[in-house]
């Protein structure tokens, strides 16, 4: 009819998963095969796990691959990745530069089709877990970010975050009413298995849209666990797809007509109260 207006397409998207080692030059092929394998499938939006280009055996490993921003082959990568396929590519994590010598950014870097980047954020919440053979505290070679970033995509606000940040519903209340939240992750195989869907799904009702997490799955050659079972989560949290471990992919639809059923029929957002 004249003047009408068709509704969005769905947008498909991918999160990658992985099993990273030590050798960024190994896990940029694996990446990039992971990616192929997500435009094989469909995917316009594809986004890599934290730590995608190096698992060190160390967590000082991650400040001798630094890189300053906008330069250096793990960027060079993922911009080139972006164009070649004329996706929307989030780089999951890598280390960025800071002020101090002995510390990093995590970073989560987002290039659109021709290989432009759109958006950076750097990782707010640092995750710190003392249990059993388990010892983390990325305060030690990660500055903290400070601003909640959310940017325009292929026809959907897409919001960022990263692992840890999972847990703190504030931050993702601060990026405003968006249709999909990205999640690259590292979850821990303990804290993951006890924690991992309940939150992402959570996350996902909470703020009623879709919820894609790209998550490292499986044993590393430091010896380290990690849970795996990337996911796509739809607004009322119904699980879409799964990798459950080991490399592989999780794919589907990020529908704006589901967006907006699930609002309508619950219209949770427009009943806030408290800011």
């Amino acid at each position: 009819m004249p003047g009408s207006s068709s509704p969005a397409a769905p947008l498909p998207v991918a999160a990658v998963q992985m099993v990273s080692t030590p050798d960024v030059a190994e896990n940029l092929a694996a990446a990039g095969e992971g990616i192929a394998r997500a435009v094989a499938g469909g995917a316009r939006l594809v986004l890599l796990p934290e730590y995608f280009c190096l698992m060190g055996l160390s967590e000082t490993d991650k400040v001798r691959v630094r890189e300053t921003e906008g330069e250096g082959p793990i960027q060079a990568f993922l911009a080139e990745s972006a164009a070649r396929h004329g996706i929307w590519l989030a780089g999951g994590t890598l280390p960025l530069a800071c002020s101090e010598p002995d510390r990093v950014y995590n970073t989560t870097l987002v290039y659109g089709p021709e290989g432009q980047r759109v958006a950076r954020y750097d990782k707010i919440h640092l995750f710190r877990f003392f249990q059993g053979g388990d010892a983390f505290d990325e305060a030690r070679t990660i500055v903290p970010g400070r601003t909640p970033v959310a940017f325009d995509g292929p026809g959907a606000r897409v919001g960022l975050s990263i692992c840890y940040d999972l847990r703190f519903p504030e931050l993702y209340r601060a990026l405003g009413e968006v249709d999909l939240i990205l999640v690259p992750s590292a979850f821990t195989y303990a804290t993951g298995k006890a924690h991992w869907e309940m939150l992402l799904r959570a996350r996902a009702v909470e703020n009623q849209c879709y919820v894609l997490a790209a998550a490292q799955g499986g044993t590393h050659p430091s010896g380290r666990r990690t849970w795996g079972h990337s996911l796509l989560i739809d607004p009322w949290g119904e699980v879409l797809d799964c990798c459950e471990t080991g490399p592989g992919v999780a794919a589907g639809l990020v529908d704006p007509a589901r967006l907006a059923q699930v609002r309508a029929a619950l219209p949770a957002l427009s009943h806030r109260v408290l800011a």
